[in-house]
């Protein structure tokens, strides 16, 4: 399949090849083996989070050894497939009316808010009921946004991809890289996407036994997920490496399982 031209330089410019290999390999699979959890506690908190970039960055060296290639390839192999997709997909929602009550509900600054007092809703209701776990749980919530939104500023910095807000409603969806200039309002991947799994994931599998939790918790986050479609604010491949970078963020380098 021959992708669309960009500029005569294809979709893929260099830039944003290197930054899919790098950066989006970093998140899918982890290197880590389970272990006993980490002290935690705030002072822990930044010490941890620190910690926490090593797994993440280096990554790509253990994905060279030969480790974790097929869910590395199935990520990028997906986001590749959903950015042909964009085009079409962001065309739709950019001139469709039929979201306007979901996304009256669903805002911008509303799910912000929202995805903001998750966990500390939780910490309090542990501080409040003298609850170790929950307020560990919110913790480790914390340091999965702080690890999430690092990754996420850096990756949006570097493809400065133009959100479908900022296009036209009949012009170019295919033209978007690397457009802005240095911007953290710039679209892949969706912060919203990455913060929302990293917290639903540390949240869902600390408390997994509660058989309910893990459907409300990745449900809400879909919800949002799909409310930065409807609201074109974001492209489907947005969403989807914003998702499988907070889960990957969430589980694997948080978690460590």
């Amino acid at each position: 399949m021959k992708l669309p031209a960009r500029n005569g330089r294809g979709i893929f410019p260099k830039q944003f090849c290197a930054v899919m290999l790098v950066l989006t390999a970093a998140g899918p699979v982890s290197a880590q083996t389970a272990e006993e959890e980490r002290p935690i506690s705030l002072k822990k908190l930044v010490p941890n989070i620190i910690d926490d970039q090593k797994p993440i960055w280096l990554f790509p060296a253990h994905l060279a050894m030969g480790h974790d290639l097929l869910p590395a390839a199935l990520v990028l192999g997906t986001t590749a497939g959903l950015i042909v997709a964009d085009p079409s997909e962001a065309r739709y929602f950019r001139n469709s009316s039929s979201y306007r009550g979901f996304n009256r509900v669903f805002t911008g600054n509303a799910t912000a808010v929202g995805i903001a007092l998750a966990p500390i809703s939780v910490y309090a209701v542990g501080l409040f009921t003298h609850d170790t776990k929950m307020k560990n749980t919110a913790l480790l919530a914390g340091e999965a946004v702080a690890d999430a939104g690092i990754l996420s500023e850096v990756m949006k910095t570097a493809t400065e991809r133009v959100r479908p807000t900022d296009i036209p409603p009949h012009g170019n969806f295919a033209d978007t890289w690397t457009e802005r200039g240095v911007s953290s309002n710039t679209s892949f991947p969706s912060g919203h996407a990455i913060l929302g799994f990293a917290i639903a994931t540390v949240i869902a599998r600390r408390y997994s036994n509660h058989r309910w939790l893990p459907y409300v918790a990745y449900g809400l986050t879909a919800a949002v997920c799909f409310s930065r479609l409807s609201s074109s604010a974001h492209y489907g491949s947005d969403v989807f490496i914003g998702a499988a970078l907070g889960y990957s963020i969430g589980r694997f380098v948080v978690l460590r399982q």
